[in-house]
């Protein structure tokens, strides 16, 4: 009887295994993190929402299939009669960990201020390589677009929110509105990528900086380390793509430089071509402070003044 629930184990972990032919980090974690912070900061808890009646809950949306599997979305979608203006939300987690539940507490909070809020699945680092994570979010960008009626959005209002690497991806995505080579040519849709904001929460702005301290987490990414491939680290820096047309920025920042680096560089070609830009920092916060209260609401804050100013 033993050999026989053996031998069934062993197959059910085969076809689990043949279902998902990459492996999965799960290192980046909530209740991870918080362990590893309580000891410094006494005072937090993990943010949490109570369900509302005024916002509609759609989980695991298939935005896309034309990938080795479908990709999926989390929806927050505010009830109110008139088309919102959306958030589209990515996790961080070192390109290589972390998924899009981490983002559905801010994405329920923000939505409960009159937004559609979209958490969305990219591929990771061991499962794709840079670009195609990009070339995802832009995917999920043109589903809602296409949906947009659906999902009571206003297309021309779109916003890009990400935390910590899907600061980093946010930044990029948003500055290079427009750029064919940063487009998945496989995708049909007739709708553009454009975004009209981004947020960018303690995400780097140049992989290659005096600030930065990117290594083995972006190498594993962007496809090996700067000397082996510094056309990828350059070209998957916001920085790189800063100009005229970049959409305004609001960054929201831990008190640990390293996670803006390349900021102030942007800020000044922002300033220069008159764009609209704002800098909040949280002080004495540990990266991933938007996880937990107090800092929690205070992003929550910072990012609804924000959206307020812009749709004005």
């Amino acid at each position: 009887m033993k050999k026989i629930f053996l031998l069934v184990f062993v197959l059910f972990m085969n076809e689990i295994k043949s279902q998902t032919p990459y492996r999965i980090d799960t290192s980046y974690r909530v209740k991870n993190t918080y362990t590893k912070l309580i000891k410094k900061y006494p005072f937090i808890t993990i943010a949490q929402v109570k369900e509302n009646e005024s916002i509609n809950l759609i989980y695991n949306l298939v935005y896309d299939k034309e990938k080795t599997r479908a990709l999926h979305l989390d929806a927050f979608i505010n009830k109110n009669q008139k088309l919102n203006p959306a958030v589209v939300m990515i996790h961080g987690g070192g390109w290589k960990s972390g998924n899009k539940n981490q983002m559905q507490v801010l994405g329920q909070k923000i939505a409960l201020k009159g937004y559609s809020c979209f958490a969305i699945e990219y591929r990771l680092s061991l499962e794709a390589k840079y670009p195609q994570a990009i070339y995802d979010v832009k995917n999920a960008i043109k589903f809602i677009k296409d949906n947009a009626k659906r999902l009571h959005v206003d297309p021309n209002k779109i916003v890009l929110l990400g935390c910590s690497s899907g600061g980093q991806m946010a930044a990029l995505i948003g500055t290079t509105n427009n750029d064919p080579t940063f487009e998945d040519t496989l995708n049909k849709s007739k709708s553009t990528a454009a975004v009209n904001a981004i947020i960018d929460i303690d995400g780097i702005l140049a992989f290659k900086h005096p600030e930065s301290e990117e290594g083995e987490m972006a190498a594993l990414w962007l496809n090996g380390t700067y000397e082996e491939n510094p056309k990828n680290w350059e070209n998957a820096s916001a920085l790189t793509h800063a100009n005229k047309n970049t959409p305004p920025i609001l960054f929201i920042n831990s008190s640990f430089n390293r996670f803006h680096a390349g900021r102030d560089d942007m800020i000044a070609i922002l300033n220069q071509n008159k764009i609209y830009n704002e800098v909040k920092t949280i002080q004495n916060s540990p990266h991933s402070f938007w996880f937990f209260n107090p800092w929690f609401e205070e992003t929550v804050q910072y990012t609804t003044e924000f959206l307020a100013t812009i749709f004005k």
